[in-house]
């Protein structure tokens, strides 16, 4: 395929697989339309790289289905002066969808080589916002918190809470919640010290790997 078709490509999985699933945010439609999905996918995956599912990217990783980035970035309510943090960056795609939406995204992966492969990609196509560390990300980035939204791409047993703890008052964290095989998409919202739970849809990711996710 070529740039046009790949273009072609964002523009029909925008309207097609996310736009028609109810996600309307202007901005967000137009930011998945312009990140360049297929570099963050295995060569091999290239003709399936705007497909309306996940693909692996190695290491037991996967990048997510576009519906499902596009659906959590858009719980996570991000503004343009917003700091978010990201838990599983695996290719770097949902990091860099984040990085035309925040002021500054720091993305923490457990993978060292998944890590500085997404660190390669995210420099090469300019995101100097977007920060990528190597590490335990059910711990959070303590260096940079607090954090207007933390969004996790890997399924935990339950809501963190170091990362509740780095959320900022008013900020946001979304997570898939449940066993191995199936979870729920949770949203939290922080007002003060209290935080508010809502249960959004049935999700398979996979798991979340650390001190506060599945060992």
């Amino acid at each position: 395929m070529n740039e046009d078709e790949f273009r072609i490509a964002r523009k029909r999985m925008v309207e097609e697989q996310i736009a028609a699933r109810g996600v309307l945010n202007p901005r967000l439609l137009a930011i998945m339309e312009s990140v360049p999905r297929h570099l963050f996918v295995p060569a091999d995956d290239l003709p399936w790289a705007y497909a309306d599912g996940p693909l692996p990217i190695g290491y037991g990783q996967t990048i997510s289905q576009p519906y499902i980035v596009a659906l959590m970035t858009e719980l996570l309510q991000v503004e343009s002066t917003h700091r978010v943090l990201e838990v599983g960056t695996g290719s770097g795609y949902q990091a860099a969808v984040l990085g035309q939406m925040a002021a500054e995204v720091h993305t923490v992966e457990v993978i060292p080589e998944l890590a500085a492969q997404a660190a390669r990609i995210l420099t090469d196509l300019g995101y100097t916002n977007v920060h990528v560390h190597a590490g335990d990300g059910s711990l959070g980035w303590l260096e940079t918190a607090p954090y207007d939204g933390i969004l996790v791409a890997a399924a935990a047993p339950s809501a963190p809470q170091p990362l509740l703890d780095q959320l900022a008052d008013g900020g946001r964290l979304v997570i898939p919640v449940g066993s191995r095989g199936f979870q729920q998409l949770e949203v939290w919202r922080r007002t003060g010290q209290e935080f508010e739970r809502q249960v959004n849809l049935a999700v398979a990711f996979v798991p979340l790997r650390g001190e506060h996710g599945w060992k």
